[in-house]
C-alpha cells in the first residue's frame, strides 16, 4: 500500500472518488448488494422488488459503470450486469488507509493530552 501522503496514494485516492460518489446513493448501494452474489444479472432481475423503473435503474447502473463498479455484456437480447469486485476492494483499501490515519492522529492527541 502506498504511503498515505505519497503522490501515488493521492492519485489512487482521487481515482477512487468516483466510486465513493457512486456508492453515496441508496439505490446504487442496493444494486451493489444484489450484484454481490458474483453472478451476472439482467435488468429484469435487478429491478425486481424496486419501485423504480427499469430506465432509472439503467441510469444508476451507468453511473456505477462509469465509476468502474459494474460492467455489462450482451447475453442474447439483453445486457447483463456484473459487479467489479476490484473497485470495491480498492475503495476498502483506502477506507482502511484513512482509518489508520485517524487512529494515528487520535493516538497523538491522546498522548498530548495525557502529558
Amino acid at each position: 500500500m502506498p504511503r498515505p501522503h505519497s503522490a501515488k496514494a493521492k492519485t489512487a485516492l482521487a481515482a477512487s472518488a468516483s466510486v465513493f460518489a457512486a456508492l453515496g446513493d441508496e439505490t446504487r448501494l442496493r444494486l451493489v448488494s444484489r450484484l454481490s452474489d458474483d453472478r451476472p444479472m439482467s435488468i429484469a432481475s435487478l429491478t425486481a422488488g424496486f419501485s423504480t423503473t427499469r430506465q432509472a435503474i439503467t441510469k444508476h447502473l451507468r453511473v456505477m459503470e462509469t465509476a468502474g463498479l459494474v460492467s455489462s455484456r450482451q447475453r442474447g437480447r439483453e445486457n447483463v450486469w456484473q459487479l467489479e469486485q476490484k473497485r470495491l476492494d480498492d475503495a476498502l483499501r483506502y477506507l482502511r488507509l484513512i482509518s489508520a490515519q485517524w487512529h494515528e492522529a487520535l493516538g497523538r492527541l491522546k498522548r498530548f493530552v495525557e502529558r
